[in-house]
């Protein structure tokens, strides 16, 4: 009988990693690629921040990393290091990060992912993060900045509790490594499109197509794991270049810079992010484009 509560208890407990499979082989299935947002929880606001990604989700995000603001986030542009201060200055704790990823699920039914960096994990707990991602319908956590090789404590929790665990890869990826990660991570693999730092451009560039065919070579990615695509990504024709060769299209930047521009007014910042959102996804519809 123990082990029945044992297990019944864990079942509640279970994170979305199948919802977000799911959503991923759906827009595969429709022969396009999935549309992924990203917006830091407490910007500008904790509820405002609650309010966007839903309206990112409404307006043709399929799915949604809620950033964990970090004081140091060195893998991320001027833009969201900008947005990342306000959601800090304004008080935003961990707490605040799971409940927005309960509200924007339970609101939405989409995959909600975290993006966060390892040290705030550490410091929190891997076990009971896990435990409280899942408990709110978190579909799982992209971490750029933990080396595979110390992740097994995170991906064991990981798994335990139902979640994903999205590794990043780049350009300067050799091969072995590209091997090791997608046989580790689950979920979809994170590809950054270009050396440097998150932020809007001109151009995503060729490199990251050569990233996105080396990362399907490896044995990890010929088991299903797709490859979704970000950094640089900021318009409906970056999309569909992106849409052309990745699973997905995962675009942070420019909804940040939507709210930024608004200033105080949500109502105004929220619209922007609406329409963005509905413009990115007519972009990864491939206009019909046959797959590489």
């Amino acid at each position: 009988m123990a082990g029945n509560a044992a297990n019944a208890a864990n079942a509640a407990n279970a994170g979305n990693i199948e919802l977000l499979s799911s959503v991923l082989a759906q827009a595969k299935a429709e022969d396009r690629a999935a549309l992924v947002g990203y917006l830091p929880a407490g910007f500008p606001t904790v509820d405002g921040g609650i309010r966007a990604m839903i309206e990112m989700l409404d307006g043709g995000c399929d799915v949604v990393e809620v950033g964990l603001p970090h004081s140091d986030p060195v893998l991320d542009g001027p833009v969201i290091q900008t947005a990342d201060d306000i959601a800090l200055r304004g008080g935003v704790k961990i707490t605040d990060v799971i409940r927005t990823v309960r509200e924007v699920h339970a609101a939405t039914g989409a995959p909600v992912l975290c993006m966060t960096y390892w040290n705030p994990v550490d410091r929190y707990g891997v076990e009971r993060f896990a435990a409280d991602l899942a408990e709110a319908g978190g579909a799982g956590c992209i971490l750029p900045d933990l080396p595979v090789e110390e992740s097994e404590g995170w991906r064991k929790a990981a798994e335990q509790h139902g979640l994903a665990t999205v590794f990043v890869v780049a350009p300067s990826s050799r091969d072995e490594r590209l091997a090791k990660i997608t046989e580790a991570g689950s979920g979809f693999v994170y590809a950054a499109s270009l050396m440097g730092v998150t932020g809007t451009r001109e151009s995503v560039g060729r490199e990251a197509e050569d990233l996105v065919a080396r990362t399907r070579a490896t044995a990890g990615a010929r088991r299903g794991l797709p490859v979704c695509v970000g950094l640089g990504v900021s318009n409906a024709e970056q999309a569909r270049e992106v849409a052309r060769f990745a699973d997905g299209v995962i675009v942070g930047s420019a909804f940040v810079k939507c709210l930024l521009a608004a200033d105080d007014d949500l109502d105004a910042g929220l619209a922007a992010v609406r329409g963005l959102a509905g413009q990115l996804g007519e972009g990864v519809r491939r206009d019909g484009a046959a797959r590489d």
